[in-house]
């Protein structure tokens, strides 16, 4: 009987998980720190911690945990003041997050191709979509189709790797819009020597289990405009503006990372670039074995990045290689290794019918041909050899 392996489901014993956390260090430490002093929910040292840690990382002034990356990605969209109706430019192949928040604040996505090479937010794709499809008036950007005013970027760093964020800057600043960087993939990623995070007006990052490193979950909205930070933060505790009679001066959120996650985060930020040294390695390998290969294209890593190469995922050429990447997938999977596709293009999402969107032909050619493989911090050497052996054998 073949194997199914369920989206985050860890494989049998013997077997070879997609991307699962590796908690060392100082994790049982900090963590035992929190049960022993009853700090364990919403608010305790940990909490303030992680927040300046992860913010001094991604070189931002501030930061302020939240429960996940999508609600970081929320609150950064409401303090940075897309409203209701207006247009926010996200790529096409992307997770779901980022467009599931334009639409929380009311907002719509308007889905913008990806690049070949490495595969987020193509500059030139989005300039002609400002150019061709846009007005200029009193310095407000309309989309001529739909007469709503676009109001920011939101590019994402697909799979480690940071997008171009000075091209995405230069184009958005010259029509005034913000840029929301969703970085939750490429913590430990550098953009031409700088962190990534560093240059957007706000960048969000994500803890969740199969991340470089992990809180169990969480995430952390990142700036330097302290007015924004506060207001995040005060959002994000259902915005009590008194909290011994419970005075709520604005409708807020149930959004704090516990104290209890931001210990095992900060333990794990303390290995952070240790984790992103072996996802280096791991991807190293993998690239060294599949260059050459009949009908595998290796990830790519452009001369100005330094990916964190969060999930090693190649292209398989169908007629090249002789099966497709669902095919692969599936002998994978009959030998107890983990592997995943990437996401729908957003473009062709049911949940996301009536968004602005133009042909996305990069992002269906690597949605389809794209296959993630086992990228765990702790894969062995043994490990990859078989992942390895399995792509290449045929077998």
């Amino acid at each position: 009987m073949s194997t199914r392996f369920e989206p985050g489901a860890r494989p049998s014993p013997d077997g070879i998980p997609l991307s699962v956390p590796l908690i060392g260090g100082n994790a049982w430490k900090y963590v035992k720190q929190c049960l022993d002093d009853g700090w364990v929910s919403s608010a305790g040292p940990f909490v303030t911690r992680f927040e300046r840690e992860v913010a001094a990382t991604s070189g931002r002034k501030h930061g302020v945990a939240c429960a996940s990356g999508t609600a970081a990605l929320h609150l950064a969209l409401i303090v940075a003041g897309v409203e209701s109706s207006d247009e926010v430019v996200v790529p096409a192949l992307t997770f779901a997050a980022p467009a599931n928040a334009v639409r929380y604040v009311g907002a719509w996505p308007v889905f913008v191709d990806i690049e070949p090479h490495y595969w987020q937010i193509d500059p030139q794709r989005l300039t002609d979509f400002i150019e061709r499809r846009c007005e200029w008036t009193n310095r407000t950007l309309i989309n001529r189709d739909t007469r709503r005013r676009v109001r920011a970027v939101l590019p994402v760093d697909l799979l480690g790797h940071p997008s171009d964020m000075d091209a995405i800057i230069e184009i958005a600043r010259s029509r005034e819009l913000l840029v929301i960087e969703d970085a939750t993939e490429s913590l430990g990623a550098r953009y031409r020597g700088a962190p990534v995070g560093d240059r957007a007006d706000i960048a969000c990052f994500s803890f969740n289990g199969n991340k470089v490193i992990t809180a169990g979950g969480g995430g952390v909205m990142a700036t330097d405009h302290e007015p924004w930070a506060e207001r995040a933060r005060h959002l994000s505790t259902q915005a009590k503006s008194d909290p011994i009679e419970y005075i709520h001066d604005e409708i807020g959120f149930n959004y704090r990372l516990t104290n209890i996650q931001a210990a095992l985060g900060v333990a794990q930020l303390e290995q952070l670039d240790e984790h992103v040294a072996i996802k280096r390695r791991i991807a190293a390998e993998y690239t060294r074995a599949f260059s050459g290969a009949a009908g595998i294209t290796p990830m790519r890593e452009a001369e100005w990045a330094h990916s964190a190469f969060w999930l090693y995922t190649p292209l398989i050429d169908p007629t090249a290689y002789g099966a497709d990447s669902r095919a692969l997938l599936q002998r994978l999977a009959d030998r107890k290794i983990q592997a995943r596709p990437l996401w729908q293009p957003l473009h062709r999402s049911p949940a996301h019918q009536g968004s602005p969107a133009a042909d996305a032909p990069v992002a269906d050619h690597v949605s389809a041909r794209a296959l993630s493989l086992p990228s765990s911090v702790g894969l062995t050497a043994d490990e990859q050899a078989r992942v390895i052996e399995a792509v290449i054998g045929r077998g």
